[in-house]
């Protein structure tokens, strides 16, 4: 008989600040300053309130936990505490791909359940996006998962258009795919271009003016779509990124991320 063994214990976060606890009111009060990017309503279920405190104080596998016990109203929750730790904290590459498809398969769950949950969509795209940087992006789109995030991020602006998140993805994925498959073949086979995904940077930047992430992933963009020509500008947005005042763990390590690409230049 074999035994069952525990799942590993998660990294902690490393930066752990007071400023980053949202108790009692203060969760709702700052709620929408918190979530301006993926753009969740405030839960009413005390638990899973609680869940995104976890969260956002950066205890990310207490709020995983918290989330999944909360039920399917958890799982947002629980599927971005497992994203941002999986993408910044997690050093093992198949442990690492293990989170992000068990996020996509809980997505489909909260789709089927509740199908106008948009981050039921975004979260999905998010996972299988970062999946797909973990295979390989070029055997991503070959497997088919390329139409598989372009949909769900295209869902995820049909139920709320002011998706900033999705925006930023959105405008990864297009110069992920141009860069991978080239300008004529991105455009003709994946409706990828150079100018879709700028825009959807540039809205991006208009509805989060202070984000660090909108600015790393504008310039990792630049530089895959334009090189050399544009490694001044992807600078200067790393530099801003760097410079930004984060309020919770997510922005933190967004802005630990500027700085030691910033570091390594």
């Amino acid at each position: 008989m074999r035994t069952k063994t525990a799942s590993p214990a998660w990294k902690k976060f490393p930066h752990a600040d007071k400023s980053f606890v949202y108790a009692g009111a203060a969760l709702k009060n700052n709620w929408e300053r918190l979530h301006r990017g993926d753009r969740e309503p405030f839960p009413a279920d005390s638990a899973v309130q609680e869940a995104w405190r976890l969260y956002h104080q950066g205890e990310f596998q207490a709020a995983f936990e918290a989330g999944l016990a909360a039920g399917l109203d958890g799982y947002t929750a629980a599927n971005k505490a497992a994203m941002i730790y999986a993408t910044y904290l997690e050093d093992d590459d198949r442990r690492k791909l293990e989170l992000f498809q068990a996020i996509s398969s809980r997505s489909d769950e909260l789709q089927r359940a509740q199908p106008k949950n948009l981050n039921g969509h975004y979260f999905q795209a998010y996972a299988l996006g970062r999946y797909s940087q973990g295979i390989s992006v070029l055997k991503a789109l070959t497997d088919g998962l390329g139409g598989r995030i372009k949909s769900a991020l295209e869902a995820t602006l049909r139920l709320d258009p002011k998706h900033a998140e999705a925006h930023i993805a959105l405008g990864a994925y297009h110069a992920e795919v141009v860069d991978k498959m080239g300008a004529m073949v991105g455009k003709l086979t994946y409706g990828a271009s150079r100018e879709v995904a700028i825009k959807h940077f540039d809205t991006a930047l208009k509805l989060l003016p202070d984000s660090a992430i909108a600015r790393i992933e504008y310039a990792n963009a630049l530089v895959l779509l334009f090189g050399d020509k544009r490694m001044d500008d992807a600078v200067g947005f790393y530099e801003m990124a760097a410079a930004a005042t984060p309020v919770e763990a997510m922005e933190k390590l967004d802005v630990e991320l500027a700085k030691a690409e910033l570091e390594e230049e």
